[in-house]
């Protein structure tokens, strides 16, 4: 953990949100993540489960929330296990949490011991009617692997069959897409680091480096900044490779002629933020490199307009393809007969950019969210159109981060450099 130590009263609050939208006499369980094992006795970093750490600010292994509003004895509404902390454990891993510590970064007053979790639940459970558990329901999860949360769920059920079973995941998807100021300032954080990040390159692209060689820069400025690193897998992708969308080889030498585009960011204390932008390895765009990068960047901006209270995603989407097609035309890179005669389902500007506008950002780079819902004030998007042209070896995305606010957006991102002309001009 290299962040600052957060307040609690953004997780105390944030339980407050979920205990709103629970049903009487219910308690919610809620597991941390594994440490995931590599090979003989190595392991991957520890990351946190996004809901649990939302909750409660823990972000350590083996640690258990519960949340019970209606309990009996009316002072267990909130308890917290985490993992008992020894000499032995200080000595090779540091120290973990005690429960003084505990509560002062979740808030939760009653805290016990990790292992106990069974003693001291079971006259719980017998007095709740619904018990909620949590489990990831993102539209685009894919996971092969059986999480702590999944074995704790199956025993969970195996242990007390006849209680009524409610999902958290409705409940979390609504309270996280909204965020509060303090989630804000945590993303501005994230997006400030990514600043430092993108800046430190300006003078270091050029001629003969490698897209390896641009990831060392970024990561070192990251960390030094106090993010844990990458918000996600970074993509340094030169010349074609931009035209591959989730290109992360980051192998090839950067080409004097050539773009590159990033799609790299950092974390903040697990908030995550979300930039793409297009370099000229040379520092100098050429005319159709401009021309291009330009009309991506008019999208970009019109389709920020765009996201306001009460907008839906159908009529987003619609509307920045229309504002899509209007750029390629102007290319040349479609026809009017082509979009006269297109296919309603995938429309002629989809051959060049095919992939969504926009995706809520948060604890997760693609954060949970009701896209089938109007957008609402404190939601936080990306905004991300792309021209990409195989043929010509060229792939341009411009990606910044938004706030809907009650009146308009404001733009997190709005210190990076964007204008093709600044990028130029910083290059050299």
């Amino acid at each position: 953990m290299k962040y600052d130590l957060i307040d609690s009263n953004l997780f105390t609050g944030n339980r407050n949100k979920f205990k709103n939208g629970m049903k009487p006499n219910s308690m919610a369980v809620f597991v941390s993540n594994d440490i995931m094992p590599t090979n003989a006795d190595g392991a991957m970093g520890f990351r946190q489960n996004s809901d649990l750490f939302y909750l409660s600010g823990i972000d350590q292994e083996d640690t258990i929330l519960v949340i019970f509003p209606d309990v009996k004895d009316g002072k267990h509404k909130e308890i917290l296990f985490v993992k008992e902390t020894s000499e032995l454990i200080a000595i090779w891993e540091g120290a973990k949490l005690n429960k003084q510590q505990a509560t002062e970064v979740s808030g939760v007053e009653h805290i016990y011991w990790f292992q106990d979790f069974k003693k001291v639940m079971q006259p719980f459970f017998t007095q709740a009617e619904h018990i909620y558990l949590n489990s990831n329901e993102h539209t685009r999860r894919y996971i092969e692997t059986e999480t702590a949360q999944d074995r704790f769920n199956k025993r969970i059920r195996a242990e007390y069959p006849h209680h009524k079973y409610e999902r958290s995941a409705p409940i979390m998807h609504r309270i996280r897409a909204i965020k509060s100021t303090q989630e804000i300032d945590l993303i501005q954080k994230a997006c400030d680091i990514t600043e430092k990040g993108f800046r430190r390159l300006l003078k270091f692209i050029k001629p003969g480096v490698w897209e390896y060689e641009i990831e060392a820069e970024l990561i070192h400025e990251f960390i030094r900044n106090r993010s844990a690193g990458w918000a996600y897998g970074p993509i340094v992708a030169s010349g074609k490779n931009a035209c591959v969308l989730h290109y992360v080889e980051n192998n090839k030498q950067c080409k004097d002629g050539d773009v590159i585009l990033l799609d790299v960011a950092a974390e903040y204390a697990n908030y995550a933020s979300d930039l793409t932008r297009c370099l000229p390895v040379n520092g100098k765009f050429t005319k159709r490199q401009k021309e291009v990068y330009n009309a991506v960047l008019q999208v970009h901006r019109e389709a920020t307009k765009l996201l306001l209270p009460g907008q839906t995603f159908e009529k987003y989407n619609k509307a920045v393809g229309e504002l899509m097609t209007e750029q390629l035309l102007q290319l040349g890179l479609i026809t009017s007969d082509q979009v006269k005669n297109q296919n309603p389902d995938w429309p002629a500007f989809k051959k060049y950019f095919m992939h969504g506008t926009s995706h809520f950002l948060g604890l997760d780079v693609h954060d949970v969210g009701f896209f089938t819902e109007p957008m609402q004030a404190g939601m936080v998007f990306t905004v991300e159109p792309g021209i990409y042209i195989p043929e010509e070896g060229l792939g341009i995305r411009i990606e910044n981060n938004i706030l809907i606010t009650t009146n308009g957006q404001m733009d997190l991102m709005k210190n990076i450099p964007i204008e093709a002309d600044e990028i130029e001009s910083l290059m050299h």
